[in-house]
């Protein structure tokens, strides 16, 4: 495994600019994607390796017990309901409406969480993928109420991290563990397979504390309609759907975005980014200042240790 820089390190070169005054510009991306080779002691199969690697995601299902995802739902309601008393920079809802839409930092916040980013059916996952030992750069439980719950535009992660957060390479994935079923209709997951081998670089400057709206409805940083529409249709849509328990791994350049929920069922995941310890941020490479630490952790990464056995309450 590699040892990582400090996070406030020197500025490295930037292969990825973007928020380009000129105009929006497309390019092959620079990094690998799975950053190791395959072995027989990896924790999926080559089969699952070979098509993170062309898709940009991995869908694993049946993970967890009924007991653990008991759990899990239960904590997450929990928390939508405030038992934790969670402070209000912690909180995102709706657009107009007080419905929460985000608790970020959730592994801070439940130790049931905090367990589940360890695990290693999480975390032993992204170790491999990213051929590193890895810290989590963001956590949040997202919920998408029925009839309310709006849509998420497409973007790819990394352009955000990269631009506002100062993430110097695509090293790091996502894991998305549903907790509801998640069907066609209540606002899934949507990727765009193959998206992750080419870098949007997006058109625009970084206004000043962009998260405060970006978060509710994000307008820059995010690609043109045309090069969606092109991408689509190179590559095709995918539907990210499955019962609650599945998991869904996405490399942090995967274009994806979500439709609103206008059913009566609520569409609700808790959400870790994995980054690897070799990719410690730097200052951002698109924005005057970092984001908030709820966004993205900033403190001198400490690497998680995979942890095995059953999630328990206890």
């Amino acid at each position: 495994m590699n040892i990582t820089t400090t996070p406030e390190a020197a500025q490295v070169a930037d292969d990825y600019p973007t928020r380009l005054a000129a105009g929006e510009r497309l390019a092959p991306r620079r990094d690998p994607v799975l950053w190791q080779e395959w072995s027989e002691d990896a924790p999926i199969s080559r089969d699952e390796a070979a098509h993170y690697r062309d898709n940009g995601y991995l869908v694993r299902r049946d993970l967890f017990s009924q007991d653990e995802l008991r759990l899990l739902i239960d904590t997450s309601q929990a928390l939508r309901n405030g038992g934790a008393g969670i402070d209000a920079d912690d909180l995102v809802t709706e657009p107009g409406t007080d419905a929460v839409r985000t608790i970020f930092r959730l592994d801070r916040h439940s130790a049931t969480f905090a367990r589940l980013a360890a695990d290693r059916r999480l975390a032993g996952v992204a170790q491999f993928l990213l051929g590193d030992d890895v810290y989590l750069h963001q956590s949040r439980l997202n919920y998408k109420p029925g009839f309310t719950g709006k849509e998420f535009f497409w973007h790819s992660d990394f352009e955000t991290w990269h631009a506002e957060d100062g993430m110097p390479r695509m090293r790091a994935v996502s894991a998305s563990v549903l907790l509801t079923d998640n069907s066609s209709s209540n606002g899934p997951l949507l990727l765009v397979p193959g998206s992750h081998d080419t870098w949007i670089a997006c058109q625009g400057e970084t206004p000043d504390a962009n998260h405060e709206t970006s978060l509710k409805r994000q307008e820059v940083g995010v690609p043109s309609h045309e090069t969606i529409a092109r991408l689509v249709r190179e590559n095709g849509l995918d539907v990210a759907k499955g019962p609650a328990g599945t998991v869904i791994f996405f490399e942090c350049n995967t274009l994806h975005g979500s439709n609103g929920n206008i059913t009566p069922d609520p569409r609700s995941n808790a959400f870790f980014v994995f980054n690897a310890m070799s990719n410690a941020l730097v200052a951002p490479y698109a924005a005057a200042h970092p984001r908030p630490a709820f966004l993205a952790n900033r403190e001198t990464p400490r690497a998680i240790k995979p942890l095995d056995g059953a999630l328990t309450d206890g």
